[in-house]
């Protein structure tokens, strides 16, 4: 009888494959879980309206109100996410031609700009939560609880937007600038 075995690092349960595939709960933080409930009760939601209107020949009213809804909270607390990350979209073009201490200097201003810039989102969102006395119109739930939730979502990006731009002065660095050795 011979021994087919790979050899240990090449084996499928190897060690180090095990802690690569293992789930930490760390990683990840408290807009994660809240966006990832929100998606698969948004999931739910459309399955419903398909299940309803294509199988059943009837749609149920609320839920095409409701999936809109869901979709914008999973928006702007999904963007809580791309905020602590650090990953939203950048134009990295000038930060790669321009000297590291010019390019930091720009990235903290834009840390400054989008600290400003969620301020007033939060601001203009409770302001408009705090106006607002309409119903939806397919449920019998103040429209007003949907702005509340989206300045939820804002304020949730403003205080990672606030670490982020601790983080970069502390570190003296940002993602955006291009450093020569990574290339």
């Amino acid at each position: 009888m011979t021994d087919d075995r790979l050899p240990p690092e090449q084996e499928l349960g190897s060690i180090e494959a095990e802690e690569q595939d293992r789930f930490d709960f760390k990683a990840y933080a408290v807009e994660d879980y809240l966006t990832l409930v929100l998606f698969w009760l948004l999931l739910g939601i459309v399955f419903l309206q398909f299940f309803s209107r294509y199988v059943l020949g009837d749609s149920i009213a609320w839920t095409e109100e409701m999936a809109r809804y869901f979709l914008i909270m999973v928006g702007f607390l999904g963007s809580a996410m791309a905020v602590r990350k650090n990953s939203h979209i950048a134009v990295e073009f000038f930060y790669r031609y321009l000297p590291g201490r010019i390019g930091l200097t720009m990235s903290m201003i834009v840390d400054a700009v989008r600290v400003v810039f969620l301020v007033g989102g939060c601001w203009i969102t409770y302001q408009l939560a705090d106006r607002t006395n309409a119903m939806m119109v397919s449920v019998d739930i103040p429209k007003s609880y949907l702005y509340y939730l989206v300045f939820v979502g804002f304020l949730m990006m403003l205080v990672r937007a606030l670490q982020v731009a601790v983080r970069h002065w502390r570190e003296g660095t940002s993602e955006l600038i291009f450093d020569a050795d990574d290339e």
